[in-house]
C-alpha cells in the first residue's frame, strides 16, 4: 500500500501545481486533515515535540518516537506523509538507518536538514549548520538508503540564518546534485528572497514553510503557486488552532465551573466521527458471537 501511495504522490508532484500541505503532530490531527480533503500531510517535528513532550523544538525527539508516530498516522490515513526527521539523528550512517526505519513505518518522504545537533526550530535564533561536506553526506546516505524509488528525499538547508541566502541556494543546488527529490530553503526573509527560490533552483520541486509568527512572510497560496513552489507547508496551524481551542474552553470551564454543549467544543458526535468510531462499531457487530451454553 505504501508504495502505491508513494508513486501517486511522486506523480502528483510531477504533474505540477502547488500542494497545500498542513502539518500534523499526531494521528488525530492527521485524520482531521484527511477528512477535510487535503492532498498530503506533514509530520512536524516541532509539533511532535510540543505535543508529545510539552517542550520546545530543540532536538528532543528520538527516532523511536518518530517511527511510532509515523506508524500510527499511516494506520489511519492513505494520504502521502512527509516526515520531518530533523538531522537524521546523527551522522550519515544514522541517516541511512533512519530512512530505512521511517520508510518501513509508512512515510512517503523524509526531510533531512543541515543543522548541527541538537537542532532548533528553523524560526528560532541561535541555530547553526554543519559544513557542506557533512551536509551532503547526509543527503547521499538518505538517497542510498531508500528501497522504493518513489520514496522521496526532501533536503532542507537552514544556512540562510548564518551564511546568507546565496549560500543557502548553493547548498540546495548541491543537494539536488546528490539526488534530493525536493529542496527546502528554510526561513527566507522578505518577499523577494522567498519568491525567487523556485527560479533559482530549477532542478527540483521546492517546499516553502509558512510559520505563523515566524521569520518568513505569509503569502497567499495563489502567489506561491504562480512562483513555482510545489509544496506550501503550514506545519503547525492545526496545533496552534488546537492550543487556542484548549485555552478558550478550559478558561471558560474555570470561570463558570461547568461545561455543556453550548461551550466552545466539538460535539460528542464529531469527536467520535473524527476517530472513525463507526468503523469499529461495524467490526464489533461483524465479529459478535453469542455465548455458548
Amino acid at each position: 500500500m505504501s508504495q502505491m501511495i508513494n508513486k501517486t504522490f511522486k506523480d502528483r508532484l510531477a504533474k505540477g501545481g502547488a500542494i497545500l500541505m498542513p502539518g500534523a503532530a499526531n494521528a488525530l490531527a492527521a485524520r482531521v486533515i484527511d477528512g477535510l480533503g487535503f492532498e498530503a500531510i506533514y509530520l512536524s517535528g516541532a509539533g511532535l515535540t510540543n505535543t508529545y513532550y510539552g517542550m520546545p523544538d530543540h532536538g528532543f525527539v528520538a527516532l523511536p518516537d518518530l517511527v511510532q508516530h509515523v506508524s500510527a498516522i499511516r494506520n489511519v490515513t492513505d494520504l502521502p506523509l512527509v516526515v520531518d526527521a530533523d538531522t537524521g539523528f546523527g551522522n550519515a550512517v544514522n541517516v541511512h538507518h533512519s530512512v530505512r526505519m521511517l520508510e518501513n513505518a509508512g512515510a512517503s518522504a523524509i526531510q533531512i536538514e543541515d543543522q548541527r545537533m541538537p537542532k532548533k526550530c528553523g524560526h528560532f535564533s541561535g541555530k547553526d549548520v554543519v559544513g557542506l561536506s557533512e551536509a551532503r553526506s547526509r543527503i547521499k546516505a538518505a538517497v542510498d538508503a531508500r528501497r522504493d524509488e518513489n520514496f522521496l528525499i526532501v533536503a532542507r538547508t537552514d544556512a540562510r540564518a548564518t551564511l546568507g541566502m546565496n549560500a543557502a541556494i548553493d547548498r540546495a543546488a548541491a543537494f539536488i546534485e546528490d539526488g534530493a527529490d525536493i529542496t527546502f530553503v528554510e526561513a527566507p526573509q522578505g518577499m523577494d528572497e522567498m519568491l525567487a527560490i523556485p527560479s533559482r533552483l530549477p532542478g527540483a520541486p521546492q517546499l516553502i514553510n509558512l510559520v505563523v509568527g515566524g521569520k518568513t512572510p505569509i503569502v497567499d497560496f495563489g502567489t506561491l503557486d504562480q512562483a513555482g513552489f510545489a509544496l506550501v507547508l503550514y506545519a503547525n496551524v492545526a496545533l496552534q488552532g488546537a492550543l487556542l481551542g484548549m485555552q478558550t474552553a478550559l478558561s471558560k470551564l474555570q470561570d463558570q465551573g461547568r461545561m455543556d454543549l453550548d461551550g466552545p467544543l466539538a460535539s460528542f458526535e464529531l469527536r467520535q466521527n473524527s476517530v472513525n468510531k463507526g468503523h469499529y462499531d461495524a467490526l464489533e457487530a461483524a465479529y459478535r458471537h453469542d455465548e455458548e451454553s
